[in-house]
């Protein structure tokens, strides 16, 4: 049986705390790879289109034999559930132990996810920490508040806490600084700033 971990989001744009929490995710846990899924028309969000959100995962991703993109957001219209994700990359990797990246936040919200009593005992839970809380004890609280709150709706789940460490830097602040021609050089990696400076992505313009 294969290991895979599924790491969805807007990735926009991907940028190195994405790629650090997958590849301690790698480390921590044993996964034969992770899926990084982009969401295709993300609720509440205005995003760069699809196609450049995808290129610049894949140009990121190439090279790390662990990582492969997905599309399988975009052979979906209407609104995109967790749950539909899983069921369609379970019939494209077959006698695989599923896991789900995403961080606190988002894991907070699991109970009022739709067709959660499905979804939640289909995968393991790898939850990374707020970029700017570092006090783990607490995290771990909140996961298990989450974990209690589902198991009055008589669910069980399975969820481990990944060590990361923490870095400063999201892709809001990454846009902002594109918007105000600011350097980048160092959120994101190279190829990822190249594409985003040639493609004239989050300038005035663009906005």
């Amino acid at each position: 049986m294969q290991h895979l971990a599924i790491f969805g989001g807007t990735f926009d744009p991907i940028h190195w705390g994405h790629l650090l929490i997958a590849e301690m995710a790698l480390s921590q846990i044993p996964l034969d790879q992770i899926i990084w899924v982009p969401s295709f028309n993300p609720p509440h969000k205005k995003a760069a289109p699809f196609e450049h959100r995808v290129k610049m995962l894949e140009v990121t991703t190439r090279n790390n034999p662990a990582f492969t993109v997905s599309l399988v957001e975009s052979s979906r219209s209407g609104t995109s559930y967790a749950i539909n994700t899983l069921i369609d990359l379970s019939a494209v990797y077959s006698n695989t132990h599923w896991y789900w990246i995403l961080g606190l936040d988002t894991f907070q919200t699991l109970p009022r996810w739709y067709r959660r009593q499905e979804l939640a005992q289909m995968c393991n839970w790898l939850i990374a920490p707020r970029q700017l809380d570092n006090d783990q004890a607490k995290s771990n609280i909140i996961c298990q508040q989450v974990e209690q709150q589902l198991r009055q709706q008589s669910l069980s789940i399975h969820w481990q806490f990944l060590n990361i460490p923490l870095v400063g830097v999201s892709s809001s602040l990454i846009r902002k600084l594109s918007c105000q021609n600011k350097s980048i050089k160092h959120l994101v990696p190279e190829p990822v700033r190249f594409y985003i400076t040639t493609n004239n992505l989050y300038s005035e313009k663009s906005e």
